[in-house]
């Protein structure tokens, strides 16, 4: 049984990236077929990464802490049948228990598995995110739609220390950017932080609920860190520590090019529909899902600009 449990984990997991791989995150520029997810990165004997597709091609990416009393996972995937997956092939990794859960993005393509996940399982969630989940299950029920896993209570402060066995995580609330309750998962001993969906290694920025100019002075605070070389990213690939850097940096500098086009198109006089039809991202406009997210961008940064967004 364990020899087939390694054989399957052999034939899920891959190893980390070469600097001269195509950045992207089209996984058919990038040369990976996907029928090679999902699958686990190993990032140290104990950490993993793990990349799944989502539609309409591109990963969402979960965190996998193992220690000695249990293992943590950083953010699900998004429906029950993939959670589960998830779920099934941790097993192929160690027997031991899924005990710990952090929200790092209350969006439902990280939080629409939970209800697969152990019942006695100890949720980390922001209060601004747990507020959320309140609202959505709330939504759900009216609609007649399976309720959202909801946490029963929000941590008490911006960091929380959780000790696995063996192994120490830190989650981290840096502050607000892609969503109002933005966590973070730090292990110190591996040098790595996860930010699930305040860093989309060459993904448009999603701005559906964001706050713009907050997720700049997010990322700058996480590239601050001083004991973190590699930065793991909730959508696209995970890269080598290097590379890491290198695009977390390319992704603040999309924030502030989406920022500052929304403020020369608003300042022109134009009308949100006009800019939606006139805006030009320039270099940008190749990256993942750009056609789709940006009238979003607009919308909500035309929001921001005016002062409604608090």
């Amino acid at each position: 049984m364990r020899l087939a449990a390694l054989l399957l984990f052999a034939a899920t997991a891959t190893s980390m990236p070469a600097q001269s791989t195509v950045r992207t995150a089209d996984p058919a520029a990038r040369g990976v077929p996907l029928t090679a997810f999902p699958r686990f990165v190993k990032l140290s004997d104990k950490v993993y990464g793990y990349e799944e597709i989502r539609q309409p091609g591109f990963t969402t990416v979960s965190l996998v802490v193992i220690g000695r009393n249990g293992v943590l996972v950083a953010d699900g995937q998004g429906s029950v049948q993939a959670t589960q997956t998830m779920l099934d092939k941790i097993q192929t990794l160690t027997p031991l228990p899924v005990k710990w859960y952090v929200v790092g993005s209350d969006h439902g393509d990280h939080t629409a598995g939970n209800s697969v996940l152990p019942k006695d399982i100890r949720f980390v969630v922001h209060a601004n995110s747990l507020a959320q989940l309140r609202k959505d299950s709330a939504a759900a029920v009216a609609a007649n739609r399976p309720a959202v896993i909801v946490p029963t209570a929000a941590m008490t402060s911006d960091t929380e220390t959780l000790d696995l066995g063996g192994i120490t995580v830190r989650v981290r609330f840096l502050g607000r950017a892609h969503t109002g309750g933005d966590l973070m998962v730090e292990v110190p001993s591996e040098k790595l932080l996860f930010m699930s969906e305040a860093y989309l290694n060459r993904v448009f920025p999603a701005m559906r609920s964001a706050y713009g100019a907050e997720w700049v002075r997010t990322i700058d605070s996480a590239l601050a860190l001083k004991n973190v070389d590699l930065f793991i990213p909730g959508h696209g690939f995970i890269e080598d520590a290097k590379v890491s850097r290198e695009e977390l940096v390319a992704f603040r500098e999309s924030l502030l090019a989406v920022i500052a086009e929304v403020k020369r198109l608003k300042a022109a006089g134009l009308t949100v529909d006009q800019a939606i039809a006139q805006v030009n991202w320039g270099p940008y406009t190749k990256w993942f899902l750009a056609e789709q997210q940006s009238p979003i961008a607009i919308r909500r940064l035309w929001t921001e600009l005016d002062g409604a967004s608090k």
